[in-house]
């Protein structure tokens, strides 16, 4: 499906409380109608979205891609850091969370697109761009089809610049198998401030050889 760009400059349209009581309704009723697409049943905390974030060089980020975005959570933060140039993708395979992020964010950088994270590259493509910087994701890699979890740790190496970082966050171990054989290095942390305990992994992109000599 194509790009959905958004127009408005302003990232929320909905006070704080409402808006956060429908993010909540949102995402219980999609965790109970997709349990497999969705990790947990509680989005996921702040502590968990600045941990991940911190590390960014948001300065000399310009493309910036979220595999599973729901209902926003980790792509409010993103918008708040990015600089006014870069771009950031959200790719969801839930029709709803599209529709829903659509209606609420709406800041002129974020793309927001239906389909699967083992299409990154065409999307990018499609934004215009060849490389993203960083891509981030919260699919639950061990609910997913046999295959389709290594298909998206390949494609997510082939679509990072030289140097890039796939930032995943999880809820078990299975997703450091299929970062390891792709990725030039791979650290695992644990944020103990969410609930639950919530895995954090942080896999680099080998630099281009030419560099490296």
């Amino acid at each position: 499906m194509a790009s959905i760009p958004l127009k408005k400059n302003h990232v929320a349209t909905r006070p704080g409380m409402a808006r956060f009581l429908g993010q909540w309704g949102m995402f219980f009723r999609q965790f109970v109608k997709h349990p497999g697409m969705i990790g947990s049943v509680i989005p996921s905390s702040q502590m968990l979205v600045d941990a991940m974030l911190e590390e960014v060089d948001w300065d000399a980020t310009r493309l910036f891609v979220e595999y599973g975005p729901g209902v926003g959570t980790f792509t409010q933060s993103i918008l708040e850091r990015m600089h006014p140039d870069a771009t950031l993708i959200a790719i969801d395979l839930n029709l709803d969370f599209v529709a829903y992020l659509e209606a609420e964010l709406t800041d002129p950088r974020l793309r927001v697109v239906h389909g699967s994270a083992a299409d990154v590259r065409r999307f990018v493509t499609e934004s215009g761009s060849q490389q993203a910087d960083y891509v981030l994701s919260g699919i639950p890699f061990s609910t997913l089809p046999d295959g389709v979890g290594a298909a998206i740790c390949a494609e997510t190496a082939a679509v990072l610049r030289p140097g890039g970082a796939f930032l995943v966050y999880q809820y078990s171990a299975f997703v450091r198998r299929l970062l390891t054989p792709v990725f030039a290095r791979v650290v695992e942390k644990t944020v103990w401030k969410n609930i639950p305990p919530c895995r954090t992994f942080r896999a680099w992109r080998e630099e281009a050889l030419a560099k490296a000599a």
